[in-house]
């Protein structure tokens, strides 16, 4: 009779390590799933779009858009630029169909903010991306970072696509209503998927 209960006693015993170990196999399965989600759920996104000439211009270029996570980041690279400081922007409208760059509207601001430099306390539209500086060889490049910006989201305050790049042949002046008095519109490219 002892042999019988120790028999069981020691049969329960496999039977509780043995539930205690598929519990942590589980566990661990499970662990593993919620990692593949947010794998699959920060995807990248990229987009390269081509700058033209506009206003009797030379300048042209590349603008590049890339979002992974949250943050969107834009390289911009310019030639046939004067030399000087220029200003770039993000315009309301990808339409760069004329031969001034005017088609494209104004700067992008959809929520409805004065104009002024980037992060300014008392407003900046979405698309005041700012100034750079050109040298004497015409070139410009520009590297911005926000989480301001998303590709494709469909959030209206956010969403850069169906929008336009402009780089003027002036400086953003930040204080200029409504778009910072920066010149003529000497390159364009429309942001469209």
């Amino acid at each position: 009779m002892k042999n019988v209960k120790l028999i069981a006693f020691l049969f329960f015993i496999i039977i509780m390590v043995a539930c205690k170990n598929d519990k942590k196999t589980e566990e661990i399965i499970e662990e593993t799933q919620v990692e593949e989600i947010k794998t699959e759920t920060s995807e990248k996104k990229e987009m390269t779009i081509t700058l033209s000439p506009k206003s009797e211009s030379n300048v042209e270029g590349t603008v590049t858009f890339k979002q992974v996570g949250n943050p969107v980041m834009m390289t911009a690279k310019m030639t046939g630029l004067t030399e000087g400081t220029h200003a770039i922007h993000i315009h309301q409208t990808a339409d760069c169909s004329s031969a001034d760059g005017k088609s494209t509207g104004g700067h992008w601001n959809p929520t409805s903010q004065p104009h002024g430099k980037w992060g300014d306390a008392a407003g900046f539209h979405k698309g005041d991306i700012g100034n750079f500086e050109v040298g004497t060889d015409g070139k410009g490049e520009v590297q911005f970072s926000t989480d301001q910006w998303c590709i494709g989201c469909g959030d209206e305050t956010k969403d850069i696509l169906g929008k336009a790049i402009i780089v003027h042949q002036g400086t953003d002046d930040f204080t200029s209503q409504p778009s910072g008095a920066a010149g003529k519109r000497v390159s364009c490219a429309g942001i469209i998927e």
